[in-house]
């Protein structure tokens, strides 16, 4: 049935693409319509699966849902689809998506140029589309590049909410610098992550300020701070809050006169509480946290984006022993113990 509903997905992504006008003249000439019959609907809203129902779209748009069969008059504008009994739903929303970061490893991104990482990123939010995902909230990364190309239908992909380089203090989750590179000669250029917007450090006020509104100079929906300890990076502990009180409400600051919002890397209450306070409104994993703490997200009216951390054949490999692998350890989402029968 899950193999049925994503290749039906995977149909009616490529028509709708296959049947794009050539020209907004052509377009509001001739609407191109697509009728698809025979299937079955999962509207998100409800649990009950919507039977033998019939879709018309018209420009891309949803235009009739009927449990009735649609006419429509044959014009080579039209194309008709069956869909045999399958089940047809609406495009998913990945929350926490990272187009350069699924398929790379981070040895790949210390060493290739942007415009191979791009184009690696690119196939992977193509992926994404095929598996139902029309819509991704980048949460850190250079990814404009690949946004524009989508928008401007280039190449496929889902619709991209872009965070931008991830903004990291010195030491912190995105502080990949060699291990000798400090202390810092304020007139050495900077390391190509940062050239490539890839991240940011940036530490005091006057700096996040400045490093923020660039970020949103180039597009960003929201920005993506590192609020807490991080599992690749090699210099901070997982328990470790970064940034103080100060930074991260000047953070907050910037975005709020954007009209948009801060997500946070954190695991743990301290660096949750820290962020909750200064204002910020995403927590990306919070895999550490407390009840008291995820009470106080609520009346913040805060989110969780959490994503599960399992060790199985998808995990990010870390050597045994290393720093990495006993940090990754501790984030692991610990299944239920087996159902004891007596």
């Amino acid at each position: 049935m899950k193999r049925n509903i994503a290749l039906f997905f995977i149909v009616i992504v490529s028509l709708f693409i296959a049947v794009q006008p050539a020209s907004a003249q052509e377009q509001q000439q001739s609407p191109t319509l697509v009728l698809i019959s025979n299937v079955n609907i999962f509207d998100g809203k409800t649990e009950k699966l919507h039977k033998n129902m019939h879709v018309l779209v018209k420009d891309n748009q949803i235009e009739t849902i009927s449990s009735e069969p649609l006419a429509v008059i044959q014009t080579d504008n039209v194309t008709i689809v069956d869909g045999g009994g399958r089940t047809l739903m609406p495009g998913l929303i990945d929350a926490h998506w990272h187009s350069l970061f699924a398929t790379l490893s981070l040895a790949e991104l210390m060493t290739n140029d942007l415009a191979y990482m791009s184009l690696k990123g690119a196939i992977a939010n193509e992926g994404a589309l095929m598996r139902g995902f029309t819509t991704v909230r980048d949460i850190g990364g250079n990814v404009f590049s690949i946004k524009k190309a989508t928008d401007e239908e280039i190449i496929n992909g889902p619709r991209i909410y872009p965070s931008g380089a991830m903004i990291s203090q010195t030491s912190g989750h995105g502080d990949y610098r060699a291990p000798l590179a400090v202390p810092e000669n304020p007139g050495q250029p900077l390391d190509y992550l940062q050239q490539a917007g890839i991240g940011i450090i940036a530490d005091g006020v006057p700096e996040v300020t400045k490093r923020s509104r660039e970020i949103l100079r180039q597009g960003a929906s929201q920005l993506k701070v590192m609020a807490g300890g991080g599992v690749s990076s090699n210099f901070d502990p997982l328990d470790v809050t970064q940034y103080t009180f100060a930074e991260m409400r000047a953070l907050v600051e910037v975005a709020n006169t954007w009209n948009t919002y801060i997500a946070v890397h954190a695991f743990t209450d301290t660096a949750v509480k820290q962020a909750l306070e200064a204002g910020v409104k995403s927590i990306e994993h919070g895999h550490l946290l407390g009840e008291d703490v995820i009470k106080l997200m609520a009346e913040k009216g805060a989110w969780l984006s959490m994503q599960p951390i399992l060790d199985d054949e998808d995990a990010i490999p870390f050597p045994e022993g290393s720093p990495n692998r006993a940090k990754f350890l501790t984030n692991l989402i610990k299944p239920p113990a087996p159902l004891v029968r007596t």
